[in-house]
């Protein structure tokens, strides 16, 4: 006896969390047509990247500054609708969020 058989003999009506329940938490983002902005400034002396433009709702930005923070493993923040990376990631990012759905428009170099 393995141990998911011995899972489900202890919580018979426990559901696992399938593959297609983490796809759905992962595209409940809603999508844009206007490209997301990714620019690279430097402030103080050290890069940062900037995501600007997403015009949902605020909740759903704040998630995806969670998440790429959490990805990227880096600091960074939300402020003024836009999501503040530390560091240069924009290679990164873009590809993080072309593989969500987005369009994203790089600016900047």
């Amino acid at each position: 006896m393995d141990l998911q058989d011995q899972l489900k003999k202890l919580f018979p009506d426990h559901k696992a969390q399938t593959e297609d329940s983490k796809n759905q938490n992962a595209t409940d983002i809603w999508l844009q047509e206007e490209p997301i902005v990714c620019k690279y400034e430097k402030r103080k002396g050290k890069p940062i990247t900037i995501l600007e433009g997403y015009n949902g709702a605020q909740e759903d930005f704040k998630k995806l500054a969670k998440e790429l923070k959490s990805k990227l493993s880096v600091g960074g923040s939300f402020k003024n609708e836009k999501i503040i990376i530390q560091g240069d990631y924009r290679d990164k990012i873009m590809a993080i969020l072309k593989e969500k759905g987005f369009n994203v428009k790089r600016v900047g170099g």
